[in-house]
């Protein structure tokens, strides 16, 4: 048995605070997916939180992207009304980005284009706060300390080379769901990295994939987990009338896959869907989880499309997901809890120790 991270890591707001700056300030940061965000279309601004920074994304006139602190250089105030942190990016088509105080308007490149009745002899001095913004797999992503970032591929490579025959980047969002969770974000990575719990909390997929009710101490996610006879993908049945996505190997196109992409996006892919998670922490105890279910292009505009057999089975074991990550949270906060423990096929678990620990300038293999 291994010792997992210490209480104080998921329940205290000083922790919180410090891990939130040094970790989810200073990483590559999923927002979201590219498409339903507009980002790409020409003049098109979009405004986000996060984890309590408003961060503007924008996509200039030739749809090249670009990011900046949502903080007006001449005297502080937000340039554009700031999303409520636990609801949906607000998002216009602009021009131009001119702040409501004093009329100083920046470019969507960020650059200071405009300052009334101020003599400035170098305007690149008051260009906007920059934000790093890259794109992979049609997701988009933010990193708050951009002088610092390593480049994003080296976050991604994992997730690149296990889901590389998805095509993810030409997926759109063929359905959604939007969940407020009462837990840390770190408890949802824990519960999401291992099937320990599988048997006890979601009787229904293990129907579907019976070998997950046995804890997950044998799972071969490289070549991916075979369903029940005669299943081949995570529906209700087990089954669709979609056909499997293109340039799938023949294990994908009957089995599962899953990665993490560490801090906050999650993948589970199926053979004629993928399913996204982008977890958007606020607090110790709370995250929004945005759930994306991604289909073929072709698939999702064909006059019959229905996700429903997806997005009833997803819907179903995500909130079997939160209820129990609910629990957990809620237990931490007993002054009976000191850390909790691994068990040997919670190995994977651990990840999030080995990832997390060196970043905030602590032994990973250390007792808590």
């Amino acid at each position: 048995m291994q010792e997992a991270l210490p209480r104080e890591m998921y329940v205290d707001e000083a922790a919180w605070r410090v891990e939130r700056d040094a970790v989810l300030y200073g990483e590559w940061f999923c927002v979201g997916r590219q498409e339903p965000l507009g980002l790409g279309d020409p003049s098109r601004v979009v405004a986000l939180d996060v984890a309590g920074e408003s961060v503007l994304v924008t996509s200039d006139e030739q749809g090249a992207l670009h990011a900046a602190y949502n903080v007006c250089r001449h005297r502080g105030s937000q340039i554009l009304p700031a999303s409520s942190p636990d609801g949906p990016a607000s998002a216009c088509q602009a021009s131009a980005l001119r702040c409501p105080y004093h009329s100083w308007t920046y470019g969507l490149d960020g650059r200071l284009l405009r300052a009334p009745h101020a003599d400035l002899d170098d305007t690149s001095a008051f260009s906007l706060a920059p934000v790093g913004v890259e794109t992979w797999g049609g997701f988009v992503f933010v990193h708050l300390s951009p002088e610092r970032a390593r480049p994003l591929a080296e976050s991604v490579a994992r997730a690149d080379a296990t889901l590389a025959n998805y095509g993810l980047a030409d997926l759109v969002v063929g359905a959604s769901f939007r969940y407020d969770v009462a837990a840390n974000y770190k408890v949802l990575l824990e519960n999401y990295n291992e099937c320990y719990h599988c048997g006890p909390v979601h009787p229904e997929l293990c129907r579907l994939v019976p070998s997950f009710a046995g804890g997950g101490d044998d799972l071969d996610w490289e070549a991916g987990i075979p369903h029940r006879e005669g299943a081949w993908t995570f529906t209700t049945t087990g089954a669709t009338s979609r056909a499997p996505l293109p340039g799938l190997d023949d294990d994908e196109r009957v089995r599962h896959k899953g990665d993490l992409v560490y801090p906050n996006l999650m993948v589970s892919a199926s053979a004629d869907h993928v399913a996204a998670f982008v977890l958007l922490p606020h607090a110790p105890d709370r995250t929004t989880v945005e759930c994306s279910l991604l289909f073929a292009k072709a698939a999702a505009e064909a006059a019959d499309f229905d996700p429903g057999d997806a997005g009833e089975l997803w819907d179903l074991v995500n909130q079997q997901d939160w209820a129990v990550c609910e629990s957990v949270q809620r237990g931490m906060t007993s002054r009976s809890y000191r850390h909790g423990w691994f068990a040997p096929m919670e190995d994977d678990s651990l990840d999030i120790r080995r990832w997390l620990l060196p970043r905030l300038g602590r032994d990973p293999d250390g007792a808590t």
